[in-house]
Order: C-alpha cells, then sequence, then structure tokens
C-alpha cells in the first residue's frame, strides 16, 4: 500500500545520501550488510528490555537501508542478480528479528502471552508473504500483489508499538500485532490465489468457483 510513496522518498531523501556515500567509495552490497546487522542488533538489544520506542527508531532509520543500498546500485551501475539475492535474504534476516526481538519484549516486561502468539504469527505470516512470491517467480508467475507490503508490516508495527506506549498498555500492541496478523494472512491468500489464476489460464483449464 506504500509503494507509491517510495519513488518519491527515494528522490527527496535517499539519492542524495546515496551519491554521497557512492563518493566516499562504498558499495551497495557493504550498505545491505551494514543496514541489517545495525537492525538486528538494535531490535535485540531494546525492544526485549522494554525501550520499545528506541527500537523503533532505530529499526525505522536502518529500515532506509533498503532504499539506499538498491538506488546506490543503480546510480552506480552495479545491479546485479547476487545484490538483489543478497538484499531479499537479508529483507528475511532482519525481519525474523524484529518480530522475534517483539517476542522477547512480550516474554519479559510486555508479560503477555497473547502478544508472543500474534508476534510469532506475524513472523511466520510475514515470510510467507515473502516466499510466495518468490516462489512464484521463480516457477515463471508473479505474485506481487496484497495489502500487506514489507513497508505496511513495519509501518502498522512502529504505529501498534507507539499506540501501546501512549496507552502505557502492552495489550495494545498485542492487538495491533494480531490485526497486522490477519492483513498478513490475507496476503498470502491474495497470492496464493493469484498464482493459481495464472496458473490455470497457463494451462487454459477453468477456474473452480
Amino acid at each position: 500500500m506504500l509503494e507509491h510513496i517510495r519513488g518519491l522518498v527515494t528522490k527527496v531523501l535517499i539519492a542524495p545520501v546515496a551519491r554521497l556515500l557512492l563518493r566516499l567509495g562504498l558499495g551497495p552490497d557493504a550498505i545491505t550488510v551494514f543496514g541489517t546487522i545495525c537492525t538486528c542488533a538494535s531490535a535485540l538489544w531494546f525492544a526485549p528490555r522494554g525501550e520499545l520506542m528506541t527500537a523503533l527508531v532505530l529499526v525505522t532509520v536502518f529500515a532506509l537501508f533498503d532504499l539506499l543500498d538498491g538506488t546506490m546500485a543503480r546510480l552506480s551501475g552495479r545491479t546485479s542478480p547476487f545484490g538483489a539475492f543478497l538484499d531479499s535474504t537479508l529483507d528475511r534476516v532482519a525481519d525474523a528479528v524484529v518480530f522475534g526481538s517483539v517476542m522477547l519484549y512480550f516474554a519479559g516486561p510486555g508479560d503477555s502471552g497473547l502478544g508472543q502468539a500474534t508476534a510469532l504469527w506475524c513472523l511466520v505470516t510475514g515470510v510467507v508473504t515473502s516466499y510466495a512470491r518468490a516462489r512464484a517467480e521463480s516457477v515463471g508467475f508473479t505474485a506481487r500483489v496484497g495489502i500487506m507490503e514489507r513497508a505496511d508490516r513495519l509501518v502498522l508495527l512502529g504505529l501498534s508499538a507507539i499506540a501501546a506506549e501512549v496507552a502505557g498498555e502492552p495489550l495494545v500492541f498485542a492487538w495491533g500485532l494480531a490485526l497486522l496478523g490477519a492483513l498478513s494472512t490475507v496476503t498470502v491468500l491474495q497470492r496464493i490465489l493469484g498464482v493459481r489464476r495464472q496458473a490455470l489460464a497457463a494451462t487454459g483449464a477453468p477456474e473452480a468457483p
């Protein structure tokens, strides 16, 4: 849902930073690795201690590296299949660590079994959402559909954490994650059905009601 503002953010905020880093001799793959390490370290250090706002700010900042490395690759003419593979793979690592750190928060200061369950739900559906697209493309189909892309998941995660901090109630965060898990589940189903339609069209078989 947020993909339509990606170009504007990249042009206004990301491109100038990308040019500066390229002039300093840094490459896009290095930025990918650095951003992932910092995202994981920030989430694992602050979230389980209950410092949700600090974790949120740092994870948001380092999540922008996902735009930065791709912009650097395009500006320098260094796009490559390996770079795309590395970026996608490390995105999955970062997402899993972020939601894993939320599970640790609910196992500690958040003290909520519901929160642990919903965080696990979000972790699983987030991974499956990305896998569905990758697997579809590996067999010749596309699966760029769904109401919850990666950026959308991170935004809703952040809004849920903010609402919980304002309310002073961890369960608000847990219910926000429940909403995120539900929407991510819908996205997985949208991708499965989308690929099914493509597969039936490719074989000429009629689609069952």
